[in-house]
């Protein structure tokens, strides 16, 4: 099972890489609540791959929303199956308010620039109507409401809900669309963002205590960061350990992905933090207990506890960071 899931991140990171993005692979990581991380241009995504998306728990969704929230970035998840069921291609359905897909559709929006049109919902799938083109096309026809809902096998009343932008059947809108020769159901825009995967995350307020956490080595860390200035958002499930920032009201927004242990787990996560750093324009750097006699590991600046203690505030630590990017 673990392998074929493997199998399906391979193949939709080379998708994605021949679509134009830069991919970032951090699946290898256990735990993490993403698989890969792309960019293309301004678009960033954070896609996780399951092959039964009844699998994905609330917990984990919000975890990965958050995520999304905090860089920004469009959260997708990619499956397969829904119990014994195949997820058809072209069909968007949500769990926890994560859009799913497949592979497919996936495939058709990234390199063709073909949306889905389809949402699973409660009750069968259902495309949602452009209220405006459909009453265009009736009264060009010269169609009342009747003769609509005849032609769709519906109520007069189902007419003017869709007409109002309402979803509808799948087999009404075959049926509308047969009859025009003409789209008029909506296309579901998967690249666009959404509240609901956008929630405002809460920074450290001034003069609150860091944020806690149960690893002296973390909690130091995130009080050293703080103390600097920095927004810490802790991460759970995520291949960093924390989520640094700049202040909201800080004339140039910067961005630390903050990992955390030693010097051991550093060399094993040292390229994919880089990578994941590059492709979502950010900055990284693993802060260990022990004593440090490279400044970077495969390009990733390596801090000791000791080091950062030394280091006065926010504009120091980035340049330290940046001088030992380059290293």
């Amino acid at each position: 099972m673990e392998r074929a899931r493997d199998r399906s991140i391979q193949r939709i990171q080379d998708l994605l890489r021949q679509s134009g993005f830069y991919v970032s692979d951090a699946h290898g990581v256990r735990p993490s609540s993403f698989d890969l991380a792309a960019r293309r241009d301004s678009l960033l995504l954070l896609i996780k791959v399951l092959k039964n998306i009844d699998t994905l728990s609330r917990e984990e969704a919000t975890r990965l929303a958050e995520l999304g929230g905090l860089f920004p970035a469009i959260v997708l998840l990619i499956g397969e199956t829904s119990g014994a069921s195949e997820l058809e291609p072209g069909v968007v359905y949500t769990r926890y308010e994560i859009p799913i897909i497949r592979e497919e559709t996936l495939a058709d929006l990234v390199q063709k620039g073909v949306p889905p049109f389809l949402l699973s919902a409660p009750g069968g799938i259902f495309a949602r109507i452009d209220g405006a083109r459909l009453r265009s096309l009736r009264e060009e026809s010269g169609l009342s409401l009747g003769a609509m809902a005849q032609i769709a096998g519906v109520s007069r009343h189902s007419i003017q809900l869709y007409e109002e932008g309402g979803g509808a059947e799948v087999v009404v809108v075959q049926r509308v669309e047969a009859y025009f020769g003409e789209p008029v159901a909506l296309p579901v825009d998967l690249l666009e963002r959404r509240t609901a995967e956008t929630p405002p995350s809460e920074g450290p307020e001034p003069g609150r205590s860091a944020p806690r956490s149960s690893d002296p080595l973390r909690a130091n860390v995130f009080a050293r960061l703080q103390g600097m200035g920095w927004d810490v958002v802790p991460t759970v499930r995520a291949p960093f350990d924390a989520f640094t920032r700049t202040p909201e009201d800080d004339r140039v927004r910067e961005i630390l992905l903050t990992a955390i242990g030693n010097l051991r787990t550093a060399q094993h996560r040292a390229e994919m933090l880089r990578e994941l750093a590059r492709v979502t324009e950010q900055h990284a750097m693993f802060v260990v207990a022990d004593r440090v006699v490279r400044p970077s590991i495969d390009g990733l600046p390596v801090l000791s506890v000791h080091e950062l203690a030394r280091t006065r505030d926010r504009d120091e630590l980035l340049d330290e960071i940046v001088e030992r990017e380059g290293a």
